[in-house]
């Protein structure tokens, strides 16, 4: 009788679909409301992960998702779709230029705080990791119905960091003591 075949992950395919790392432009120069997000991908060890690709999905400045399951005007250009992927750098970085997304309902129609949705591919993962960027300056995240039902002590990690003017940082940590949050949708 033969042996078992090892199990295999799948991919890193990002190269062939994704062959460039570079920032990730939702939003050009010059935007209302345009903020830059950039971070790192880390491992359980603290080492940048180089092989990941992180999908953001975000409503605009006003709140609306280019989505046909939300009913409401898509503004007056309706040119903001809210979608990008990109491809970490060799280092784990990644950077994102967008804009400010605006407050979204929420469970029972109760409004969410600003946030953009981040899907994480990566090597070994089979199922993408999902988690939410928030921003530090934002008052309404004292009252986000997903926000407050995490550990106080854990919400720090979903919390993308003001430094100079527009830009934030937010790290993503795929295990250990400060690993991110991530949710299972």
């Amino acid at each position: 009788m033969r042996s078992l075949t090892p199990s295999q992950t799948i991919g890193p395919f990002f190269g062939i679909l994704i062959p460039r790392r570079d920032t990730l432009v939702l939003a050009a120069e010059g935007t209302p409301g345009r903020i830059t997000v950039q971070g790192t991908v880390r491992d359980g060890a603290g080492e940048p992960v180089s092989d990941a690709l992180i999908e953001v999905w975000q409503a605009d400045a006003e709140g609306r998702w280019s989505h046909p399951d939300d009913p409401r005007d898509p503004g007056p250009d309706g040119s903001f779709s809210g979608f990008g992927r990109i491809h970490v750098g060799v280092d784990g970085g990644f950077t994102v230029e967008t804009i400010r997304p605006g407050s979204v309902p929420g469970p029972n129609g109760a409004p969410q705080a600003p946030h953009l949705v981040v899907g994480l591919f990566a090597r070994g993962l089979l199922t993408r990791l999902v988690t939410r960027v928030y921003f530090d300056d934002e008052p309404s995240n004292a009252t986000d119905t997903i926000l407050t039902r995490l550990p106080t002590d854990r919400r720090s990690t979903l919390i993308a960091v003001r430094g100079a003017e527009g830009r934030y940082r937010f790290d993503i940590a795929l295990q250990g003591p400060c690993e991110t949050v991530f949710f299972d949708v």
